[in-house]
C-alpha cells in the first residue's frame, strides 16, 4: 500500500485534507469518494513534500516528539509486529499532520525495499545522525527491537535532561523580569511625580536623590535609542557568531569561566558519553561512533577535541590517551575509559560516565540556582531600597525644617 496527500471539499464545500493509504491512487480516490469528499488534488507522499513545507506551519519534529515517537516503535517491535505493520499502527493514532506524512513517507520507503534507516536518512531534520546510526546497526544485527529501546531511552534521558536544564532557570528568569518591571515603573512613573513636588520647594535635595533625578533624565531621554542599540548588538552578535571561527572563539571562552564552563562542559561530556556507549554497546565501530558522537556535542573546541581523538584512534592510539591529549574533558571520562579498554567494558564504562555526568550536571544546576534566587532577590531589593532612600530623604529634610 502507498501513501497519498490529498485535498478533498466535503458536501458543503468545506475544504479537507489529510493523508489516506491505498493500493492505487484509483482507489484512495474511491475511499474518499465512498466518504463523501470530492477529490480536488492527489499526491503521492514523497512527490507532495515540498508543498507540505507551506501547508504545514510546523515542519520539524520537537525532541519530546521524536522521543515518544521512538518508545512507540520500540513497544510495538518488542510486541512481534513487523514494522511496516508497526508504522502503520503510529500513522493511525497520529493526530498532527506533519507527523503522520512524515511516518507515511517513512513507510512507503520501507515498503519500497529500503531499510528504515534509510527512510530516517531522508529526513536528517528530524533524525540526526545518531538515530540513523543506530538504526542502521539494530537492522544489520537483527536486534532492531532492542536498539530502538535504548535509543528511545537515549532521547527521553536528552529531553529529561533539557527539560531539567531549562526549568532550573525559569524561576530566575521570572524574577529577573519582574524586578525590571517594578524598578522601570519606579524610575518612569512613581519618582517623576514625587521629585516634582521637591523641586518646586526649591531646597537643596540629596546627593542620591540628585543622582536618582539625574538617572530618570537620561533613561526618559535615551530609552529609544538604548532599545534600539541593545537590538542591533544582539543582532549583530547573532550574526558574527554564525562564522565557525567567532563562534569557535566564543566557546572557548565560555569553557574558561568558572562557573558556566563546567556546566557546558558536564552537559557535553554527558552526551558524548551517552552516544558511544549506545553506538558502540550496539555494534557500531569505535570510529564510526566517534564520529556520530561529535554531532551532538555543541561545544566546538570540544567537538574538534573529540574529531581529533577520532584520527588518533584510527592511527592506533587508545580512545583514553586521545581525548586526555586536549585536556577539555573531564578526568572521570579518562580514568572510566581506560579501565573499560582494560577490562573489555568500554560501553558499560561510558554508560556509567555518562549517568555520573548527568547527576553532576542536575546538582550544579540546583545548586547554582539555589544560589541565584536569593541573590536576584538582594539585588532587586537593594535597588528598590536605593530608590525608596532617595524619596524619602527630601521629606525627612521637610519635616526636620518644618520643626
Amino acid at each position: 500500500m502507498a501513501a497519498f496527500h490529498y485535498q478533498a471539499v466535503d458536501a458543503e464545500g468545506k475544504p479537507k485534507q489529510g493523508l489516506i493509504e491505498a493500493d492505487s491512487a484509483r482507489a484512495a480516490r474511491n475511499q474518499l469518494r465512498d466518504s463523501g469528499l470530492f477529490v480536488v488534488e492527489l499526491d503521492t507522499v514523497n512527490a507532495s513534500q515540498s508543498k507540505q513545507q507551506f501547508s504545514f506551519a510546523r515542519r520539524r519534529l520537537s525532541l519530546s516528539d521524536v522521543s515518544m515517537l521512538l518508545r512507540q516503535l520500540a513497544t510495538l517491535l518488542e510486541a512481534g509486529l513487523p514494522l511496516e505493520q508497526s508504522m502503520s499502527v503510529l500513522i493511525e493514532q497520529s493526530n498532527h499532520p506533519y507527523q503522520r506524512s512524515l511516518l507515511a513517507s517513512m513507510r512507503a520507503d520501507v515498503l519500497a525495499g529500503n531499510t528504515l534507516a534509510h527512510a530516517m536518512a531522508q529526513h536528517p531534520g528530524d533524525f540526526p545522525e545518531i538515530h540513523r546510526s543506530l538504526v542502521k546497526a539494530g537492522e544489520a544485527s537483527g536486534e532492531l527491537a532492542n536498539v530502538m529501546d535504548k535509543l528511545a531511552t537515549y532521547s527521553e534521558n536528552q529531553q529529561a535532561l533539557q527539560q531539567k536544564v531549562g526549568l532550573a532557570f525559569v524561576y530566575p528568569g521570572i524574577i529577573t523580569v519582574v524586578a525590571i518591571l517594578i524598578v522601570g515603573g519606579l524610575l518612569f512613573y512613581v519618582v517623576p511625580q514625587v521629585i516634582s513636588v521637591f523641586q518646586q520647594s526649591h531646597q537643596a535635595l540629596p546627593w542620591l536623590t540628585r543622582s536618582l533625578i539625574l538617572v530618570t533624565d537620561v533613561l526618559a531621554a535615551t530609552w529609544i535609542y538604548l532599545l534600539v542599540i541593545i537590538i542591533a548588538a544582539v543582532y549583530a552578535a547573532r550574526q558574527m557568531l554564525k562564522q565557525e571561527t567567532v563562534r569557535a572563539a566564543f566557546h572557548r571562552r565560555l569553557l574558561r569561566l568558572p562557573v558556566v564552563g563546567r556546566l557546558i562542559q558536564g552537559v557535553n561530556t554527558a552526551r558524548m558519553a551517552s552516544t558511544l556507549s549506545i553506538l558502540f554497546g550496539s555494534g557500531v565501530p569505535l570510529l564510526t561512533a566517534m564520529s556520530a558522537a561529535s554531532g551532538v556535542v555543541g561545544n566546538l573546541p570540544m567537538r574538534y577535541a573529540l574529531e581529533d581523538a577520532a584520527q588518533k584512534v584510527r592511527e592506533g592510539v587508545s580512545l583514553s590517551r586521545a581525548l586526555a591529549s586536549s585536556g577539555l574533558f573531564p578526568p572521570v571520562l579518562i580514568h572510566l575509559i581506560a579501565s573499560g579498554e582494560k577490562s573489555g567494558k568500554l560501553d558499560t564504562m561510558l554508560d556509567r560516565v555518562a549517568k555520573q555526568q548527568d547527576l553532576e550536571v542536575s546538582g550544579f544546576v540546583s545548586v547554582l540556582t539555589s544560589l541565584l534566587e536569593p541573590l536576584l532577590i538582594l539585588a532587586m531589593g537593594a535597588v528598590v531600597l536605593i530608590i525608596v532612600l532617595a524619596i524619602l530623604m527630601p521629606i525627612i529634610q521637610m519635616n526636620q525644617m518644618v520643626k
